[in-house]
């Protein structure tokens, strides 16, 4: 599969929202279907844009995929600290997965860690069932990090957030 990594054009927010919320509803990665309010995050890709590096996998001049990249601990980063970036809302459409997108996605992420001034690491937040990502994530060189492993909405939830990081 041929695949090109890009920054989100504009006209591309609407479709990667999409792919975004239709990832995580159809993994049931969100406790409350479509009423969950972290789905409106998921799909508000100009909210990120503006705060954070938003990337879209295309194949075929159609967006596939995308990530959100957030440079040494931005306003988007949940976990990152001084000298880390983070890697935030990975998500491949259903039918584009097994092809490359996710793996080329982070890739693309570790390339701007690396070129970002001061970096060291790379980290991020993932859920217990995301057993793709976590194939792509340790194949990259990513480790567990279980010591900030954290919960998102504790008054909600007991979800426990994986974390992972990358030394550069």
């Amino acid at each position: 599969m041929d695949i090109v990594i890009r920054q989100v054009e504009p006209d591309e927010y609407e479709a990667l929202g999409e792919i975004t919320a239709q990832a995580y509803l159809q993994d049931g990665l969100l406790d409350f279907g479509e009423s969950d309010e972290y789905l409106g995050e998921l799909k508000d890709v100009a909210k990120r844009a503006a705060a954070a590096e938003v990337l879209v996998a295309v194949h075929s001049g159609r967006v596939v995929g995308g990530v959100t990249f957030v440079p040494s601990g931005g306003p988007m980063a949940d976990i990152a600290g001084p000298g880390e970036a983070e890697i935030r809302m990975l998500a491949v459409s259903r039918e584009a997965r097994g092809r490359g997108a996710g793996e080329a996605l982070v890739r693309a992420c570790v390339e701007r860690a690396r070129a970002t001034d001061g970096c060291v690491r790379i980290v991020l937040s993932s859920q217990r069932t995301m057993h793709s990502a976590h194939r792509i994530y340790e194949r990259l060189g990513f480790v567990r990090t279980p010591e900030r492993d954290w919960n998102p909405i504790p008054h909600l939830s007991d979800i426990t957030l994986l974390t992972y990081e990358l030394t550069l």
